[in-house]
């Protein structure tokens, strides 16, 4: 009976915690990492990162980490003619010369509004938080917003 009692607590605990989808901003963006960052480096990356819910206004939470798979990316090696451009932009085919850029970690962060994440970048403590992560990453990320419905 006990035991019945746990598992009917628990279930309705899930279902009161689970729901069908977010709302707000999910920003995430993946980087490479500088070969020559330092374990202490990495560390206070870390650091910072967790901090930001705490010092952001309306930054729900966030996942920072490894990716379980780099993500590969391809770009043009030298620039392209603007008419090479306008092709490759529409998804025809075009001869250029590419290189791979891959990027191994990867940061989201869930905002409860548009306003939040707006105001998040103009943030003295989002510009603390650069100094450290540009310790750790390559120049340039991969970067996208998912609008929470």
């Amino acid at each position: 009976m006990k035991r019945t009692i746990l598992m009917t607590a628990l279930c309705l605990l899930a279902a009161l915690t689970l729901s069908a989808g977010e709302k707000g901003v999910m920003h995430c963006f993946a980087f490479g990492e500088v070969e020559a960052a330092t374990p202490a480096d990495w560390d206070a990356f870390a650091k910072a990162t967790d901090e930001l819910p705490t010092k952001i206004p309306g930054l729900l939470h966030l996942m920072h980490g490894k990716l379980a798979r780099p993500l590969g990316l391809m770009t043009a090696a030298t620039p392209m003619d603007a008419e090479t451009g306008k092709k490759y932009r529409a998804g025809e085919s075009v001869q250029a010369s590419v290189r791979m850029i891959r990027r191994q970690y990867g940061v989201c962060m869930h905002f409860k509004d548009e306003e939040s994440f707006k105001a998040y970048g103009k943030h003295d403590a989002h510009a603390a938080w650069v100094k450290v992560y540009e310790k750790v990453r390559q120049y340039g990320t991969t970067t996208y917003q998912i609008l929470g419905k």
